[in-house]
């Protein structure tokens, strides 16, 4: 089969010609994928930028961690039959270190990902443990499920900003986590200000899906930009969504004092703050990244109750042989959401 890899630790990517998987392991299945959403980590790996050093030692490796398919082979051992519609967990647990054994496999010590560590689904079929599946209702589009992962990180990193109903949250960065956290902290009660920076396409789904508190700040600075939102004060929380190391300080000036500021974007290099004016106005820097099971089925069941409204997110389907034209049109800022379907 086709697949998309990452074969040496410098720009770019190759399709290969790669042994499909057939004869998955005793509690492993193989999933025909449906659908593979391409994301920021996509476009960093693709760049070779800072933050994914540590996948070079599993190189050459298929990309591709957000996804859904339908299971096309099982393993012995596996209750899930051929034929079931999943969204796929990308992190794959040791279940042999202290955490996994004491019951805290959230947190394993040697997880692997899939598309970054281990093969993911930018490919025809991939192998993976039928504990990281989580079934999907007939209802749900395949492009859509594939977005489950995403939305769960969303879900996560406004879990972390502690939202209550009528809170107002600054969110930076209108790519499809952005999104995603608008609209689970709009389900919060929060009140949404989204900020972007030559970000017409991104922000344009966001106006479609609801939101009109949207800001592009172009060349200026993030608190001249917000103007009239920050008429009633400095926001209760910031998620930071974008990666971008120069729009830290500034969230964190227009954070309120206790507030919460959520780093969801992963960094491409160390990022300076001011820590005796964080530390002064008692605020928090909270990271967020992975969510715990339980997050899934919530968010497969939010997906499969408002399947019209997130569809919005999806601006771009190619085909697998054109999956390089999505990296560069999410790199480019072109596309808002690109998903990669069977050809």
């Amino acid at each position: 089969m086709k697949a998309l890899q990452k074969i040496e630790p410098a720009f770019g990517l190759h399709f290969r010609d790669v042994p499909q998987p057939t004869s998955p392991a005793a509690g492993e299945v193989i999933v025909a994928v449906g659908a593979t959403g391409v994301c920021g980590t996509d476009i960093h790996i693709y760049e070779w930028t800072g933050g994914y050093e540590s996948m070079t030692r599993a190189l050459p490796v298929t990309l591709g961690h957000e996804f859904a398919g339908t299971v096309a082979a099982v393993g012995t051992g596996v209750a899930l039959k051929e034929g079931a519609r999943v969204a796929v967990r990308p992190s794959v647990v040791c279940g042999q270190c202290p955490r996994c054994r004491g019951g805290d496999s959230d947190n394993c010590l040697n997880h692997r990902g899939i598309g970054v560590t281990r093969d993911g689904a930018l490919a025809s079929h991939v192998r993976v443990p039928v504990e990281n599946c989580v079934v999907v209702p007939d209802t749900l589009p395949m492009e859509l499920a594939a977005l489950t992962e995403p939305m769960t990180v969303c879900a996560e990193a406004v879990d972390n900003a502690a939202l209550k109903a009528g809170d107002r949250v600054l969110i930076l960065g209108p790519g499809n986590i952005g999104q995603g956290c608008a609209l689970f902290a709009r389900a919060a009660g929060a009140q949404v200000v989204l900020v972007g920076r030559n970000d017409a396409p991104r922000l344009g789904a966001l106006r479609r899906m609801g939101f009109d508190a949207l800001v592009d700040t172009g060349d200026q600075p993030l608190a001249q930009a917000l103007g009239d939102h920050l008429a009633d004060g400095p926001f209760d929380a910031v998620i930071e969504a974008t990666g971008a190391p120069a729009v830290v300080q500034p969230g964190l000036d227009v954070l309120k004092k206790r507030g919460i500021f959520v780093a969801v974007g992963i960094q491409p290099k160390e990022v300076a703050i001011d820590i005796t004016k964080l530390i002064r106005a008692h605020q928090q820097i909270r990271g967020s990244y992975r969510s715990p099971i339980p997050t899934w089925r919530r968010v497969v069941d939010f997906l499969a109750a408002n399947t019209t409204l997130a569809m919005e997110m999806i601006s771009h389907r190619l085909p697998l042989e054109r999956a390089i034209e999505g990296l560069e049109l999410s790199r480019t800022k072109t596309a808002s959401k690109v998903v990669v379907v069977p050809d």
